[in-house]
């Protein structure tokens, strides 16, 4: 027992020595441990402290370098400044030189301004005595051209103004006949070369057809049976007709009137065939009248379309060519419409070829231009504008329809192709022969062309030629001067454009002339 006592005391005595010396062997390590890391980090710290030391030395070098190369900058910033700062020195320095030789020269200036001025101080008042010794002078002289003259300063001044006016008007008429022989002399050329060209190469029928039908009877016998039985024969040919049948006391002829061409052309057939046929009943006269209506219809369509085809233009729309074919029986002044149609047409197209315009559309606006003449007993208005809304209203274009709408001004022409129509229609409607007006209204013309004439002062004479076309002007060489001769030409002229109506133009011939007369004896 005491044996296991004594191992028990034993066992526990070697394990407290083996805890006690397990406890120092660790602490041991501890401190060796400890020593090594503080040995560790001594070295560590001395490393630190070594690269520390050789960075801080790079970063002074590199400070020092940074701060030499700033230094060095800067001082040749430096010199620069004050190279720049010399040169502005050096160049105010110039200037100043400069102004200071300028302001010399200046107070010289000055001076020999002031020395002039007192001269001219001087000189002014000199010419201040002239001027009123002079006023002076005229004044005395005024009074004694005045009292020679027998004429006040005002009367003088008048006289010089009336002088210096007709001096005016005189050098203004030469001008103006100068401008206007330059511009005539280029314009009438080219006009004049047009116009004659395609005059020349076209010529048409002078013959004017006649405006009153008349249709001739075998003998007077036929007067009655057209009459009929309580005038129902002559009743039922206005009736069916639409015209006026003028059976009067002229030897074998009845007279046809109407306003209608067309309707008078189907009455003039229709009583040659029932006089032809000799059976004058009202049965027998509507049968006739149909087909003579049925015969003008192809007549107007057959003469339409020849229109066309001698014009050469096509796609026309058949009503237009139907009222084309109307003109045939439709006359102005006499002359034939549709026959004055294709003569404004093939001059326009000749003219149109000369200026290099369109031909075909120039010959279209011509042929057309005419076509409201064949309803104008329908609608109101002028033939022109009804022309054009015809030709919109079956699809001719916009310049056709203005071209036509605008030959006679009832809108302002703004195209070559609406000057062009007007200038041939004129022309077809002014060459000699063409058209023919009563003797009653021939003569009034003239003597209102004659009339315009003698109204101006200085006429000793007028006289109206050329059947109205040109009216001579005789003038007193003493009152009318060749100058004033030219202004009163154009004061003739704009007054018969103003007071007259008239086709085509008219020439104002102005004619001056003095003339000595003596005898030997």
């Amino acid at each position: 027992m005491e044996m296991e006592l004594l191992i028990v005391v034993m066992v526990l005595a070697a394990l407290a020595a083996g805890v006690f010396i397990g406890m120092i062997l660790r602490r041991k390590l501890s401190e060796s441990k400890l020593a090594n890391a503080n040995a560790a980090a001594d070295q560590l710290a001395a490393e630190a402290k070594k690269e520390a030391g050789s960075i801080v030395k790079e970063a002074t070098i590199q400070a020092k370098d940074l701060v030499l190369q700033a230094k060095t900058g800067w001082e040749a910033e430096a010199r620069e400044l004050r190279k720049g700062i010399q040169v502005q020195e050096n160049r105010l320095q110039q200037k100043e030189e400069n102004f200071e030789r300028k302001a010399g020269v200046q107070e010289l200036r000055i001076a020999e301004l002031d020395k002039k001025e007192h001269q001219l101080q001087s000189l002014d008042g000199q010419l201040k005595k002239r001027d009123s010794e002079t006023l002076q002078l005229v004044s005395a002289q005024r009074e004694k051209l005045e009292e020679i003259s027998g004429m006040s300063a005002e009367q003088a001044k008048q006289q010089l103004i009336e002088a210096m006016q007709d001096e005016a008007k005189h050098d203004a008429a030469r001008s103006i006949k100068q401008i206007e022989d330059e511009a005539r002399e280029v314009a009438d050329k080219k006009a004049q070369m047009i116009i004659s060209v395609a005059i020349q190469r076209y010529a048409g029928d002078y013959v004017a057809e006649k405006t009153v039908s008349v249709v001739p009877l075998p003998n007077d016998e036929m007067k009655g049976r057209i009459i009929g039985r309580e005038g129902r024969n002559i009743r039922a040919i206005e009736a069916a007709t639409g015209i006026d049948l003028i059976i009067d006391d002229t030897p074998e002829a009845v007279v046809i009137s109407g306003f209608n061409p067309v309707r008078r052309e189907v009455a003039r057939i229709s009583l040659e065939s029932l006089i032809a046929d000799g059976r004058i009943h009202p049965a027998r006269i509507e049968e006739l009248v149909e087909k003579a209506q049925n015969e003008v219809d192809e007549t107007i369509r057959a003469s339409g379309e020849q229109a066309t085809f001698d014009v050469g233009v096509h796609g026309i729309h058949p009503e237009i060519i139907k009222l084309l074919g109307m003109l045939k029986y439709r006359t102005s002044y006499g002359q034939n419409q549709l026959q004055h149609s294709l003569e404004v047409a093939f001059l326009c197209g000749m003219m149109a070829g000369e200026l290099g315009v369109n031909v075909k559309q120039a010959k279209r606006a011509g042929l057309l231009h005419d076509i409201g003449k064949a309803v104008s007993h329908e609608l109101e208005g002028s033939h022109a504008v009804n022309g054009g809304d015809l030709a919109r209203k079956y699809g001719e274009s916009a310049e056709i329809v203005h071209a036509i709408s605008a030959h006679h001004e009832d809108e302002k022409p703004n195209s070559v192709l609406a000057i062009l129509v007007q200038a041939a229609d004129a022309l077809s409607g002014a060459r000699p022969g063409a058209r023919r007006e009563t003797l009653e209204t021939y003569v009034k013309r003239l003597r209102e062309l004659e009339g315009i004439g003698t109204s101006f002062g200085g006429v000793t004479g007028c006289f109206a030629i050329q059947a109205g076309r040109e009216i001579r002007v005789m003038v007193a060489s003493d009152q009318i001067s060749d100058a004033k001769s030219h202004v009163l030409a154009k004061d003739i002229a704009r007054k018969i454009e103003e007071e007259m109506t008239y086709p085509g133009q008219i020439r104002v011939n102005v004619i001056r002339e003095t003339r000595a007369v003596e005898y030997a004896k």
